[in-house]
């Protein structure tokens, strides 16, 4: 990756400060810091919006605070639009803010791009980090498969440079071309959590490479380690609205995928329903997500506008 490439990290926030204080410090720590740092205060109430005040980094920190929770979704949306036009972003790396880059996750990712280009000649995507919990054993919310149907000779190129072809990935530290952004448009925001990131990395990659790297690890500060068949309560209505969102009104898998991730989460949602507690909430949150899934999403102009609270840019510390 050339010199001149601007890398500007865009971290979204809601009502955990001390973890996003770690993540602030990972992306300082880092071997190869970004140009720039954009944050995305989703309303926190949390003291949040003081400590941004007062947060004083190595890169350019461009705090943007909103008058409303607008959820993962619309906060990246916001962000990565400020990283493009604000900016300048040759590539955009997101996370959430329980995200903890390792202090080469960015260093490599780049040079993971670059390899691969240069053995190739098709540029990447995308990068996407190894996930690890606190433990560093590989987190199982962020397990990223290998892409099916993956001809030999591109998965060889990959594992020549330390690397897998993938799908998709979560927004846990993934490292995205800005060109790839301008071509195939923002996250949806109305997906507000979950699944955003499915839909938004599988809508990139369907016609395109992506990798994921394990030189590259971020870990995911998140309270318990499970994957996404742990008991989500109320939280489960947005996995089914926004999985059946990504089955019937997204280009981003193609026909034979949607057939097979839709028997895999009827799976799945049948299992986390039968292991369940609280059966009445999850099934009140499917029947309501089901319902919720027949209008298609709103658009991003919709669900954002008049959100804007406040916008602070901060330099580098000399």
């Amino acid at each position: 990756m050339t010199s001149q490439a601007v890398v500007v990290a865009v971290v979204v926030t809601y009502n955990r400060r001390e973890l996003l204080q770690t993540t602030l410090a990972g992306i300082a720590a880092s071997t190869r810091v970004p140009d720039a740092v954009v944050v995305v205060d989703n309303a926190s109430t949390d003291g949040t919006a003081e400590f941004l005040r007062n947060y004083e980094g190595p890169v350019t920190t461009d705090v943007v605070t909103l008058n409303t929770n607008v959820g993962g979704a619309g906060g990246f949306v916001v962000g990565m639009e400020r990283a493009l036009l604000d900016h300048g972003a040759d590539h955009v790396w997101i996370m959430d803010d329980d995200t903890e880059p390792q202090p080469s996750a960015l260093s490599e990712a780049l040079d993971v791009s670059q390899a691969y280009q240069q053995e190739t000649g098709d540029t990447p995507a995308f990068i996407a980090s190894r996930v690890v919990w606190t433990d560093g054993r590989d987190h199982p919310m962020n397990r990223m498969r290998p892409r099916m149907g993956a001809a030999e000779v591109a998965r060889s190129a990959a594992a020549r440079v330390g690397a897998t072809q993938i799908r998709s990935a979560s927004f846990v530290s993934v490292l995205i071309r800005a060109e790839e952004i301008r071509k195939h448009g923002l996250p949806i925001a109305d997906y507000f959590i979950w699944n955003d990131d499915l839909e938004y990395t599988a809508r990139v990659s369907r016609r395109a490479t992506a990798l994921t790297t394990n030189a590259s690890v971020a870990n995911h500060h998140t309270k318990v380690f499970g994957d996404a068949g742990a008991d989500p309560g109320a939280r489960f209505y947005y996995e089914v609205r926004n999985k059946v969102w990504v089955y019937t009104r997204s280009s981003a898998l193609a026909p034979w995928e949607k057939l097979l991730f839709t028997g895999a989460s009827l799976r799945n949602w049948t299992r986390t329903i039968a292991a369940s507690p609280n059966r009445k909430v999850l099934l009140a949150g499917l029947f309501k997500g089901l319902r919720h899934s027949l209008k298609s999403p709103r658009s991003n102009a919709q669900v954002l506008e008049g959100i804007y609270a406040l916008r602070n840019v901060q330099g580098p510390v000399s």
